[in-house]
């Protein structure tokens, strides 16, 4: 049974390039990337799509909006790399859906966010990662030959990047997310907020979110998200 294919519009062409960068640099860490979209939902069709990644590097998900030209209603999970070969100036078609991995199933809540104190500005936050990536290179060059192993240089960077940031509870590995794929930009506001579980790291480029149990402990059964 084929699958009918979704035609949707972006609002202009400068929200078709930044979809596009975003999905380069998701393929970028991995090149097998899926991303799960959606637009809508109970309350209906809505004229912007949400796109959720989930780069293997920093263990946390990127999520980048889009405004549309009109309103759509989809929940589906595809390859990255299908739709960004997809998108044009501004016109593109949802790629025939894939089975998504387990953080797929595991999306953050879409309301009841709250304000949290205490987050640096876009360029304090900046230099705390340039200065977790100058302390990593140091201690990775002071290591001994015999102990200079991927799972050494893996249990230095889990312990810089589980950080938090000043004196809130954001890792500093969201934070170098952030910044890795675009989201984290000199001058730039940015906000940390909080629902549940769950941390927000908000830029006017994209969202970083993370349960503070972490995504790698939840025990959940996806289901595959459906198309409209």
């Amino acid at each position: 049974m084929s699958v009918p294919v979704q035609q949707l519009r972006c609002a202009d062409a400068r929200e078709a390039e930044d979809l596009s960068a975003f999905l380069a640099r998701l393929l970028h860490y991995d090149r097998a990337a899926v991303v799960r979209v959606q637009a809508g939902g109970p309350e209906g069709p809505r004229p912007e799509l949400a796109v959720f990644g989930r780069p293997p590097s920093f263990e946390v998900l990127a999520v980048r909006a889009a405004r549309l030209a009109g309103p759509a209603r989809l929940d589906t999970t595809v390859s990255a790399g299908e739709l960004l070969e997809s998108i044009g100036e501004a016109e593109f078609a949802m790629p025939a859906p894939v089975t998504g991995p387990p953080w797929a199933g595991v999306l953050p809540p879409r309301g009841a966010w709250r304000d949290l104190p205490g987050l640096p500005d876009a360029d304090g936050m900046r230099q705390a990662v340039a200065s977790a990536v100058a302390e990593f290179r140091a201690r990775d060059e002071e290591l001994p030959e015999e102990r200079r192993t991927r799972a050494e240089r893996d249990r230095i960077g889990r312990e810089i990047w589980s950080r938090t940031l000043g004196d809130t509870p954001l890792p500093l590995r969201a934070v170098h997310a952030a910044q890795s794929l675009g989201f984290l930009r000199p001058g730039v506001p940015a906000a940390l907020l909080a629902s549940g579980s769950w941390l927000r790291l908000r830029t006017p480029f994209g969202s970083i979110a993370l349960r503070t149990a972490g995504l790698g402990a939840l025990s959940v059964t996806p289901t595959r998200p459906h198309t409209h």
